[in-house]
């Protein structure tokens, strides 16, 4: 157990946000499909993964992105693996909804009984519990979703020697545009969450700094 802890502290205070990749070198097909599988043993509130992957290597499509991705300016053009990170609009993700039938019978299998519990619960979440009915309250609660999928896996690569770099700073609005004209978005189904960029950094980040647990801990007894 003491030799599992260290190893997850190392990767921890391995991973970094990598400004700029090794773009000679590229993730093995063997690595990537692990990681991807990380993405897909995730949880996700209620485990109704509302995401959905696009990986870009496409390097036509890499650069039509670029003027519209400000936060990886250096990043896109140089790391092995880009992913962005989709997430189900409200018309899926809304109980009774076809998706969330289909996820509950097909997917998690459950019982009828169980199924008619967790529905109610699932429609009490979003009407009372967090008042997520309208349209943008619904989709950044699926992206909350991806942001959880998405810090397993930058952790698990960190964990095999891969770095990362999560990307925010993007217009949403161009870069949906530009993977629409791609054909690789339907709008009216996915928007975008977050992006991340996979490599090897070409040089070592300075220490990392954070607070200290005292400031961001309070232990109620």
């Amino acid at each position: 157990m003491k030799d599992a802890k260290q190893q997850f502290m190392d990767a921890m205070m391995f991973r970094h946000a990598c400004k700029i990749f090794d773009d000679t070198k590229k993730i093995s097909d063997e690595d990537f499909s692990f990681l991807l599988e990380v993405v897909r043993v995730s949880p996700s509130s209620f485990g109704f993964e509302p995401w959905k992957l696009l990986v870009l290597q496409n390097p036509d499509v890499r650069e039509k992105l670029l003027p519209a991705v400000w936060g990886a300016q250096r990043q896109l053009p140089t790391c092995s693996h880009y992913v962005v990170f989709l997430a189900r609009k409200d018309k899926f993700m809304r109980a009774g909804s076809d998706y969330i039938e289909y996820m509950m019978h097909e997917i998690q299998q459950l019982p009828e009984d169980i199924i008619e519990g967790k529905r109610k619960k699932y429609q009490t979440f979003q009407e009372s519990d967090f008042e997520i009915l309208d349209e943008r309250a619904m989709f950044d609660w699926a992206c909350r979703q991806c942001y959880i999928a998405l810090g397993n896996m930058m952790t698990a690569a960190a964990a095999i020697g891969i770095d990362s770099c999560p990307v925010e700073g993007f217009a949403a609005a161009p870069v949906q545009d530009i993977l629409v004209q791609e054909g690789l978005l339907d709008a009216e189904d996915f928007g975008v969450a977050v992006m991340c960029a996979f490599g090897y950094r070409v040089r070592d980040p300075r220490e990392k700094t954070r607070k200290a647990m005292e400031d961001i801990v309070a232990v109620v007894e």
